[in-house]
């Protein structure tokens, strides 16, 4: 099946002591860490082309370019969403971004950028993965 954008993907995340910057070593002041946002982000442009490809295939990160630009807290839920915006064969580009939904149901935007995935035979590629 050819994939065609746009595809979207978004799920919503609630900040754990886990998903802190102080528990990943990624700073030291307890708010949600860019580590784990990115995390998050890639885990909706997987979503968002999972049932689009063959069980013999996966998705790889490519290149990774997110703006964290506020901070969110400890139990704050926030919305994370990734559209695939571009198919060039086998690489796929995604727009992502991060909101955290507060409690008056406003929205503020924590992150945005772009991810780009390439589709892979698995098999194949952990062929090329040397394991000790």
């Amino acid at each position: 099946m050819a994939l065609e954008a746009p595809i979207p993907a978004a799920a919503d995340y609630i900040v754990t002591k886990d998903d802190l910057a102080t528990a990943l070593t990624s700073g030291d002041v307890e708010v949600l860490a860019t580590p784990r946002v990115i995390a998050w982000c890639e885990a909706q442009t997987m979503a968002a082309v999972s049932d689009q490809i063959s069980d013999e295939e996966t998705t790889v990160g490519m290149r990774v370019r997110v703006d964290h630009v506020n901070p969110t807290g400890l139990g704050a839920t926030v919305r994370v969403s990734a559209l695939l915006t571009r198919v060039d064969g086998r690489r796929l580009t995604f727009q992502v971004s991060a909101f955290e939904i507060k409690k008056d149901a406003e929205e503020l935007q924590i992150a945005m950028g772009q991810i780009t995935r390439v589709i892979v035979f698995r098999n194949r590629f952990m062929e090329r993965v040397d394991i000790a």
